[in-house]
C-alpha cells in the first residue's frame, strides 16, 4: 500500500527484542518514532541506534516512544546491540523488530511485493530503501517520514524538531516557519480567519503580508 501524511499507520504484530507487540496498542495513547534499517551490523545504522539511545530521555519526554526495525532476526539484534553499546558508548533502551520475512518492511512499502520471503542471503544494498523513519500520532495516523540513503546519517535532532512541531501544532491551530524551533513565533494557521485569530489573539499580530501573521509560541 502507499503511504502518505496523513493516512493510518498499518497495524501489525511482531517479535522484538522486547518481546511479542501489537504496533497500535504499544503506541497507546502517546507518540511514537518508528525507524527503520537495511540489515544488522551496518556502519552507519550502528552510530544512528547508539544516537538513538542517547536522545531517549528527550522522546521520554515528550510521551513519544521509539522503536526499531532491521530485516533480520531478534537474535541477531540482540548481538548488534552489544556491538553497538561498545562503540557508541550507549545500550539500545528500546525495542527493535526482527523482521525475517520482511513483512513490516513490505507493509510500510519500503520493499516491493516482489522482495521475496525472506532476509536470508539478502544484502544491505538490497534492503537499501529500509531506511526510513516514521513519526506517529496518538490517532495511528503518520505525522511526517523521511528517507535517507544507507551513505548518510539521519538526523535525531530534527525528528524531534519535528515532534515538537507536530505536537504543538495539534493543541494550537498554528503552523511552524522555517527552522523553527521551541519557543520561537509562530504563524497563525491559513484556515483561521482574522475574525476568528482576533478572538485568539487579541493582542494583535505582526503581518509583513496579510496572510502571514506571526505571533509568540502558545503556551
Amino acid at each position: 500500500m502507499s503511504l502518505r501524511i496523513g493516512t493510518e499507520a498499518p497495524n501489525f504484530t511482531a517479535e522484538t527484542t522486547e518481546g511479542k507487540i501489537d504496533f497500535h496498542t504499544w503506541i497507546g495513547d502517546g507518540w511514537a518514532v518508528l525507524f527503520s534499517h537495511p540489515k544488522d551490523f551496518t556502519p552507519v545504522c550502528t552510530t544512528e541506534l547508539g544516537y538513538m539511545a542517547k536522545l531517549k530521555p528527550e522522546f521520554d519526554k515528550r510521551n513519544t516512544k521509539i522503536l526499531g526495525l532491521s530485516v533480520d532476526p531478534v537474535g541477531n539484534h540482540t548481538k548488534w546491540s552489544k556491538d553497538i553499546e561498545e562503540t557508541q558508548g550507549a545500550k539500545v533502551n528500546y525495542p527493535m523488530i526482527g523482521d525475517p520475512e520482511l513483512k513490516v518492511a513490505k507493509l510500510y512499502d519500503m520493499l516491493p511485493e516482489g522482495a521475496g520471503a525472506t532476509s536470508e542471503g539478502r544484502t544491505p544494498a538490497d534492503n537499501a530503501t529500509v531506511r526510513t523513519v516514521f513519526v506517529i500520532g496518538p490517532d495511528k495516523k503518520i505525522k511526517m517520514m523521511m528517507t535517507y540513503p544507507m551513505t548518510t546519517g539521519r538526523n535525531f535532532d530534527e525528528v524531534l524538531r519535528v515532534i515538537d512541531s507536530v505536537q504543538l501544532t495539534a493543541k494550537h491551530r498554528v503552523a511552524t516557519p522555517v527552522n523553527w524551533k521551541q519557543g520561537q513565533d509562530v504563524i497563525i494557521a491559513g484556515s483561521v480567519s482574522d475574525d476568528e485569530a482576533k478572538k485568539i489573539y487579541p493582542q494583535g499580530w505582526k503581518a509583513p503580508k496579510p496572510y502571514l501573521r506571526i505571533v509568540p509560541q502558545p503556551k
